[in-house]
């Protein structure tokens, strides 16, 4: 007998789980989210106010008047209707549902699967909030006429006719009642606001790279079992705000049998009381998570200061600051070869000079092929310097197929070592490369010598602009460098174009110029030419097209040579290398400290790369000798009042006449000076037009006086 009554608790227990697994089978069947997110925190937040607030004090008579007004700020104001815009009508349609249930005694399992099937699209804490919402609006609504109707005269007819009255009469009477239902509300609220805390806790540890590695994944279990249950907590409380909008319904036409019907009564207490016990279990989850992001971050920023100690340090090799920077353990083989495309160690590069090209994934193929030139060139001069790719992909990135290909497309044509993949490299090197290393948007290339010691922090200036003489890429080689340059035509173009080569061995006269307006260009190299012919000097002109803007220089080019305006460089990357070269000028003597040294070099090198964000612009020369340099603005009025300084032309030279006529011209409309910067950020910086100290925001602007043009791209 014994027996058979311990089988049929069995029996009873499987069916009670095998119910549970379809429910929770039917739940998860339901969620379906499209991956847009919204910022329900405005929203839980005025829900709480209403549902804090909608309480009635059953041991009075009167129910406590709603004096704590909820002021919201403009902003808050303006983010919730933003968010209302979009969300009401899903909260109209659940609160529809609601009051459907409510009003036909339908079944609360059905209700509840139907709220769920409408909120699919949406994440479990977003599902939540909406079910909340739509209570909330008609819970409060019932209390707030119950507060106010004694005398609000507006209110009492309405109260009146919803039967308040009646509610207000018996409240002594379902005070049990009405506790139990604040208790169940309170809880709700409560599971809501954990699983909010489980959502931000996996965001914050997926960001802290806990959760789950490249190479090695791991888990945390009891985020890992929280998260299991959060579908579990996502019924059980809408089944709950459904039950508590019944009997709400209930109190406004309730009979004696409903005051005194313990089947009611249990229905509350059940769902309260498994509401909470869910809760206790994620609240002691959350705890442990929270712990376990406390102690990470303690690690982090362990990890975070002992990098730049490591760098300052004495080594006998480079071994602790590669792996530091690369990956730590020993577990794998973390490089891969260039040339063989085999898995490495990073044994491979003790006792050698190491070049740190650190990248996000989409490197140009112009860096790279002149990258590639220079690594085959320094070959020549030593074999002990090796480069190494170091990849940055910043961790809350979602790592796609896509972004694999990407990688792979660029690891296969690199000669050099790479690392395996850019998941080794840890968030706290990411964070230290940007932030002491100043890493931007730019390639960066950092150079250490075979102890680990940095001998430059960023050599990518030096290649741009000297390539392989600059080797071996060092402060000293790049400060030596420097003091043998002159401001000539030279320094400019470098020696890859053999027809400007030529025009300065023959002493011609020589304009660059930029820009993107064909209006202005045609204008300027007719009238160039036509004062060149007129003043019977030998003239030639190159076009160097812009900065940025690749597809508008394609198309001004093919204009200029269609129409044979003057002389352009037909391969891109030649465009591309003079401009990132004037870059990478500036950029060298910024982090040489020395970005406001009063030399002609560097005036002039700020003032091109603020002419090309502000327009046409253009620089004359005599053979290798810069004569001037200025904005379109002011060089094609000086060429055509041609006819005011013709007669200096025979007495001072065209170039000459030329330059002092311009600087009449320019000294009657001053342009100050704007730069931009996707790289190295200078604290401060001279105007090279005023020289007065620029000011810093979106971009480096001069504004020296009211004459501010605008020049925002």
């Amino acid at each position: 007998m014994a027996t058979t009554t311990i089988d049929k608790g069995r029996v009873r227990s499987m069916m009670t789980m095998s119910d549970e697994d379809l429910m929770m089978k039917q739940v998860e069947e339901a969620h379906a989210p499209d991956g847009h997110e919204f910022e329900v925190e405005p929203l839980l937040y005025l829900v709480e106010n209403i549902l804090d607030r909608a309480t009635l004090n059953v041991d009075t008579d009167v129910a406590p008047v709603f004096t704590a007004a909820y002021m919201a700020d403009e902003t808050f104001e303006a983010s919730i209707t933003t968010m209302l815009d979009a969300l009401s009508y899903t909260i109209s349609r659940i609160s529809g549902e609601l009051s459907e249930k409510a009003l036909t005694g339908g079944e609360a399992h059905k209700t509840t699967l139907s709220i769920l099937n409408m909120l699919a699209p949406f994440s479990w804490h977003a599902k939540l909030v909406l079910t909340l919402a739509a209570f909330a609006f008609n819970y409060g609504e019932f209390w707030l006429l119950n507060q106010v109707y004694s005398f609000n005269q507006l209110a009492k007819p309405m109260a009146i006719l919803k039967q308040l009255p009646v509610t207000m009469e018996h409240s002594g009477a379902l005070k049990s009642r009405l506790d139990k239902l604040n208790s169940l509300i309170q809880t709700m609220l409560e599971a809501t606001g954990f699983v909010d805390e489980l959502r931000i806790l996996s965001s914050t540890l997926d960001e802290l790279s806990i959760l789950s590695s490249a190479y090695i994944p791991s888990e945390v279990p009891e985020l890992s079992a929280a998260m299991a249950r959060v579908p579990y907590v996502v019924y059980w409380t809408i089944r709950s705000a459904v039950s508590c909008a019944s009997q709400v319904t209930n109190l406004t036409s309730f009979s004696h049998e409903y005051i005194t019907s313990k089947t009611e009564a249990w229905e509350l207490s059940t769902l309260d009381h498994k509401l909470k016990t869910v809760k206790e279990y994620l609240q002691e989850r959350c705890i442990t998570c929270h712990r376990l992001v406390s102690a990470e971050k303690e690690q982090h920023d362990k990890a975070y200061q002992t990098l730049p100690n490591h760098l300052k340090a004495i080594h006998i090799d480079n071994m602790k600051i590669l792996k530091s920077l690369i990956y730590p353990k020993d577990d794998i083989l973390p490089l891969v070869d260039g040339t063989t495309k085999t898995r490495v160690n990073i044994e491979v590069l003790r006792g050698k000079n190491v070049w740190l090209l650190i990248s996000w994934l989409d490197i140009s193929q112009h860096e790279l092929s002149i990258l590639k030139q220079i690594h085959s060139e320094s070959k020549l001069h030593a074999t002990t310097h090796e480069m190494v790719w170091i990849p940055v992909v910043d961790h809350s990135v979602k790592w796609t197929k896509g972004k694999q290909k990407q990688f792979d497309d660029q690891q296969s044509t690199m000669p050099w070592y790479t690392v395996l993949h850019p998941r080794l490299i840890s968030k706290v090197v990411i964070q230290f490369v940007k932030e002491m290393l100043h890493f931007r948007n730019k390639p960066i290339l950092v150079v250490l010598d075979p102890q680990g010691k940095v001998l430059c922090p960023n050599a990518i200036h030096m290649m741009w602009i000297w390539g392989s003489i600059a080797f071996p890429f060092t402060t000293p080689r790049e400060e030596a460098l420097w003091k043998e340059e002159t401001w000539t035509l030279e320094l400019l173009v470098t020696g890859n174009d053999q027809k400007i080569l030529n025009w300065i061995r023959d002493g011609k006269y020589i304009f660059l110029y930029g820009g993107n307006d064909i209006e202005w260009i045609r204008t300027f190299t007719k009238s160039a030419r036509q004062v060149a012919l007129t003043a019977r000097i030998l003239l030639e002109m190159v076009y160097v097209g812009k900065s940025s803007k690749w597809e508008q220089v394609q198309r001004m080019t093919a204009i200029i040579n269609n129409e044979k305006l003057s002389y352009t460089w037909q391969d891109p990357t030649m465009v591309w290398l003079f401009w990132t070269r004037l870059e990478s000028m500036l950029f060298s003597k910024i982090q040489l400290g020395k970005a406001d040294e009063h030399n002609p070099a560097m005036q002039q090198i700020k003032r091109l790369l603020s002419f090309d964000k502000a327009g046409g612009w253009a620089m004359l020369s005599r053979g290798s000798s810069i004569t001037m340099n200025g904005h379109g603005t002011t060089v094609l009025p000086a060429l055509l009042e041609y006819d005011l300084w013709k007669g200096n032309v025979v007495t001072k030279g065209y170039g000459v006449a030329f330059k002092e006529h311009h600087d009449r011209i320019q000294d009657l409309m001053p342009l100050c000076c704007q730069l931009d910067f996707q790289s190295t950020v200078p604290e401060s910086m001279r105007c090279p037009e005023c020289h007065s100290l620029m000011e810093e925001l979106t971009t480096f602007f001069c504004c020296h006086d009211e004459v501010v043009p605008s020049i925002y791209e």
